[in-house]
């Protein structure tokens, strides 16, 4: 099934959500209820891993944002003004029926992609991600964002996620391709 997923942005009258479960019933919701209305209102894009079937499979969610400099660690925030521009990784999930196939660090990946050809445009200098909980932190950090402290706010350069993206390509494997 995995060779066969297709990156799109999300279509409510095109896109099955109504089966969609990942295990955390505010992510699920979220898809089902709100995704469209962030995208009409212009406060947050998502994009969808669909099957063969335009049923969606995974998804993320980007907006823009903003992060205090001193609210970050000074290596990151270093040169930057007092606010730093930054993309928010605001929603991330992954069906069930795929968990424990490594296609969460692939599904990331695909959202870093986007995110460093949006910055192509638009200037961005961090990746922000408001992680749900402590597991889902380490998840991050594993993947090298770095933890505000005292927080599950994690952070991580722009400029360092493109040095490593071919690195995450390599890990795709083919999996995941961009579609529309």
């Amino acid at each position: 099934m995995t060779e066969r997923l297709r990156s799109h942005r999300f279509d409510p009258g095109r896109h099955a959500v109504a089966e969609f479960s990942c295990g955390e019933e505010s992510l699920d919701r979220w898809l089902k209820e709100q995704a469209g209305v962030a995208t009409k209102r212009g406060t947050a894009r998502t994009w969808v891993w669909v099957d063969a079937d335009d049923r969606v499979v995974g998804y993320y969610a980007l907006a823009a944002h903003k992060v205090a400099r001193g609210d970050i660690p000074s290596k990151i925030g270093r040169g930057g003004p007092a606010e730093v521009p930054a993309v928010l990784l605001a929603r991330l999930a992954l069906s069930r029926e795929l968990r424990g196939r490594g296609l969460g660090a692939v599904l990331v990946a695909d959202a870093l992609e986007r995110v460093v050809a949006a910055t192509r445009t638009v200037a961005a200098r961090l990746v922000v991600v408001d992680a749900l909980s402590e597991p889902v932190a380490r998840f991050y950090e594993a993947l090298g964002f770095r933890r505000i402290p005292d927080s599950l706010l994690l952070v991580q350069k722009i400029a360092d996620i493109e040095a490593s993206l071919e690195s995450a390509r390599d890990q795709c494997g083919g999996h995941a391709t961009h579609g529309q």
